[in-house]
């Protein structure tokens, strides 16, 4: 296979010093961000998106600086959930202005970029058949610029909301050699473990990425009547020993949060004492004490 320097020529449109001064930008954003977070799954419906907007929020309500990349280019959900669907971006000199919550934390996403609530992304091509040749290359190249084109400022905490499927690291991998860490989501069913495991073995031992806990999302759900707590899956094999790994928490299954995401507010503000919120700011405190050790 030929890389760009193997061509005679690029038909003038440079796109080695294109790439090289994005990349060149990228590092120089990340000079201001303290530590690096992805979090990712292998599977797709394990609430992944919520855990990161409640996240960023527990970090923030912490006296962080907190900034959020929704990674998911084809299906951004975060600036909904975070309550700032109707941002408009500004434009600078020296990138775009990040939308803001109410609480503080920068987020950038695509759905920021739409027009409408359902409009597809498209990547153009002669046909959408030569598209998909080219969209791998096309997602990455949007990440690194949602990245290196962000004015996000001096942050403590940079989270990327990665799409599911196990490929998905290796891209910001190498995106940002120094990857701070990953969360790795699951649900307490075997399938989900099934799955997910491979996340794990990737970021382990593949990438070499620190991995800074498991997340059990829906552990359980508690009883509005008795107060008792129930399983809402089968799965038998204990969390840390499905992984192998350090277990952020187990968060409980609350119909509030749910709703708290699709009104685009704060669950941790709303139901500060709910089982949920309490795991998710213990949560918090443990990403915290990671990078301080």
């Amino acid at each position: 296979m030929k890389t760009y320097k193997d061509l005679p020529s690029d038909a003038g449109s440079n796109i080695i010093g294109q790439v090289t001064a994005q990349v060149n930008r990228l590092q120089k954003r990340l000079a201001s961000v303290k530590h690096t977070v992805a979090i990712m799954s292998g599977k797709g419906g394990v609430g992944k998106s919520s855990l990161t907007a409640n996240l960023a929020t527990a970090l923030t309500l912490k006296g962080n600086t907190v900034g959020v990349v929704d990674a998911d280019i084809n299906g951004p959900t975060l600036a909904k959930m975070m309550g700032v669907r109707s941002a408009t971006l500004e434009y600078t000199s020296i990138g775009v202005k990040p939308a803001i919550t109410a609480l503080g934390t920068k987020l950038i996403s695509m759905d920021l970029l739409l027009a409408e609530d359902d409009a597809p992304v498209i990547w153009n091509a002669h046909t959408q058949k030569d598209a998909f040749t080219w969209r791998s290359s096309m997602e990455v190249g949007a990440l690194r610029e949602f990245i290196s084109d962000t004015e996000w400022g001096e942050l403590d905490y940079l989270l990327l909301d990665l799409p599911p499927g196990t490929d998905r690291l290796p891209n910001v991998a190498e995106l940002i050699p120094n990857l701070g860490g990953v969360v790795v989501v699951t649900i307490p069913s075997e399938v989900s473990q099934l799955i997910v495991k491979k996340s794990v073995t990737m970021a382990k031992d593949i990438l070499n990425v620190p991995i800074i806990g498991v997340v059990e999302n829906m552990a359980f759900y508690v009883c509005q009547h008795c107060g008792e707590e129930e399983p809402l899956f089968s799965a038998e094999e204990p969390l840390d020993s499905a992984f192998q790994q350090a277990i952020l928490g187990s968060i409980p299954f609350d119909p509030k949060l749910a709703r708290a995401s699709d009104n685009g507010t704060s669950y941790l503000g709303e139901y500060p004492d709910a089982p949920a919120s309490k795991v998710l700011m213990q949560m918090a405190e443990k990403i915290q004490a990671f990078f301080e050790n």
